[in-house]
Formats: C-alpha cells, structure tokens, sequence
C-alpha cells in the first residue's frame, strides 16, 4: 500500500526535494525490510567453523568471513540510516514514520491500525521532513 502523498510539494516549502529525488528515496526505504531479512540470513555464516580455506580456479583466496561481514556492514549501514533519520524527524513518532516509510503506509491506515496520535497535517509535514533528512544524509 503506498501513500498517497504528492510527490512534489511547492518549492517554498522549507522540506522541498526533486520529485525525482523524492521517489528514489521513497525506493531506498522500501528496501528496508529486505535488508533486515539479509542481514538477520548472514547472521550464522560468521559462527560456522571453516575447515579451510577456499580456493576459487584463478587460485586467489576466497574469504567467505570477510565478504559475509562485508555484507552485514552494508546492510547495517543503511538500516542504521533509515532508522536515525526517522528518530531526528521525530522521537516520539519514531515508530510511525519508520513503517510508514518502509512499508509504504499511509496516514489513514496508520491511524486505524496503530492510533497514530497526531493529526494528518503534522503527520505529513513529518513525513516530508524525513525524505528532506534523510536526502541531506545521502548526499
């Protein structure tokens, strides 16, 4: 379910972004679930003992230990992101925007679900302050 959120507001709005930039961001959110889901996988590969070590047919090492913290870096770094960035927003609705954002839920069914406590106006200011955050913080 996605929001129904203009993409582009005027650009006097103090949390103005490209539209172009709004929905590049909005796709980088929603791959949050899918890095919580990789990451949690990588988990176990770290504490599997290694017997030897592999060796790829061009004969240079292999180092599954490394490319599997690599992994779990790269996908900690952007949850990590994604999760600070809603926390500056707003620490009291920290959790509101975190699903909104990740999962693509709009303000209406945020209240009827989960009793979102604040009007729809605040809520998509933000909303739009995150995008705004979190654009400053990818650059």
């Amino acid at each position: 379910m996605s929001t129904t959120t203009r993409p582009e507001v005027s650009v006097r709005n103090k949390y103005w972004i490209d539209r172009h930039r709004y929905y590049e961001l909005k796709h980088f959110c929603l791959q949050y679930p899918i890095w919580k889901k990789a990451r949690l996988e990588l988990e176990g590969f770290s504490k599997m003992p290694i017997n030897g070590i592999p060796i790829s047919k061009t004969n240079v090492i292999s180092s599954p230990t490394e490319k599997c913290a690599e992994a779990r870096l790269f996908y900690s770094d952007r949850i990590e992101m994604i999760e600070k960035t809603a926390r500056k927003t707003d620490e009291s609705l920290y959790n509101y925007i975190l699903r909104a954002v990740t999962e693509g839920i709009s303000y209406n069914s945020l209240r009827a679900r989960f009793n979102i406590p604040c009007c729809k106006e605040n809520y998509y200011n933000l909303y739009r302050r995150f995008f705004w955050l979190l654009s400053i913080e990818r650059r």
